[in-house]
């Protein structure tokens, strides 16, 4: 019976580690988005609202850079969950 429970909490944190990294994955994938229209907009000389295409490119790299950063602290330094 210990051993049954050890595995199914053993399968918990997988699944909350995994929820975790796909927040950083999604700040990184918005980060791209932003740094493409970004180049879209340097290309052809547009502005959105004021908002230049330099500025654009700046907010998606330092979203990537953030995201990048936070993956990787959370897959080195994983919290131990007492919620199980």
């Amino acid at each position: 019976m210990k051993l049954q429970k050890a595995f199914s909490s053993n399968g918990n944190i997988k699944r909350i580690m995994r929820n975790k990294n796909l927040i950083n994955v999604f700040i990184i994938i918005i980060g791209i988005v932003i740094s493409s229209v970004g180049v879209f907009f340097k290309i052809t000389h547009w502005s959105f609202f004021g908002i230049s295409a330099s500025q654009l490119l700046l907010i998606g790299t330092i979203l990537e850079i953030a995201g990048g950063l936070l993956l990787l602290y959370n897959l080195v330094f994983p919290k131990k969950s007492n919620d199980l």
